[in-house]
């Protein structure tokens, strides 16, 4: 690229939910200029979508049949990140205690998977600056060739306090059952498991402040950016 342009530089981010990934990819691209992409949305609004349309949850025949339906876009713009299904704004309706204790469930769908992870490397591609695309498969399945990849962690315990502070009047208790039990279903699924690349960079949130976190994933991009 002419004008010394820095190359655009495409972040995987992955980890369980809890671990502070979507505040940290949304400030770093924003800190570095880069497009975001949170793909747990895109599952929540296929899933949104099956709930709203009366397709059964537990059949996975019915599921992959109607895969193909909904018309999903999202806006990559970190600070207003979008997202609408068929023109419909769904950022809140997704966040729902429905739509989050079936998102498994549909996400196991390989139909499903397959149909998620076509948009999302469309939008890796199309990102003229560069990406940041977090999720749980994106370093090993959706973006295998990602110029750097990071793992995000925390304990049990530290995730579910910040799910329940996300949650307000949660309990912290049934959050932490209901995490761990996610993890479960979303680590031990056939297509695209929530795993650790192994060339990911594993960064554990648990004693870290949000600051910490974003300074530390920042400081990662930048020397991968000047190693290159």
């Amino acid at each position: 690229m002419e004008n010394g342009a820095a190359q655009p530089v495409i972040v995987a981010i992955d980890g369980p939910s809890g671990t502070g990934k979507s505040s940290t990819s949304k400030a770093v691209a924003g800190r570095l200029g880069l497009s975001y992409l949170d793909t747990g949305a895109q599952y929540r609004a296929i899933t949104w979508w099956m709930v709203n349309n009366g397709i059964d949850i537990e059949d996975p025949t019915a599921i992959a049949a109607v895969a193909g339906k909904p018309e999903i876009v999202s806006g990559t713009d970190p600070a207003h990140p979008t997202i609408t299904v068929d023109g419909v704004d769904v950022a809140g309706p997704i966040r729902t205690p429905e739509v989050t204790s079936k998102v498994s469930a549909v996400s196991a769908v390989p139909e499903v998977r397959a149909r998620i992870t076509e948009l999302q490397r469309s939008l890796a591609a199309d990102a003229e600056q560069g990406i940041v695309v977090e999720g749980r498969d994106i370093g090993t399945t959706v973006l295998p060739d990602a110029d750097l990849k990071i793992f995000l962690t925390a304990s049990p315990e530290a995730r579910a306090a910040r799910r329940s502070g996300e949650l307000k009047g949660a309990d912290v208790h049934s959050t932490r059952e209901a995490l761990i039990k996610r993890d479960a279903a979303d680590s031990s699924r056939k297509t695209s498991p929530l795993a650790k690349a192994d060339d990911a960079v594993e960064v554990d949130t648990t004693a870290l402040t949000l600051t910490q976190v974003i300074e530390c994933v920042v400081t990662l991009v930048e020397e991968k950016r000047a190693a290159r």
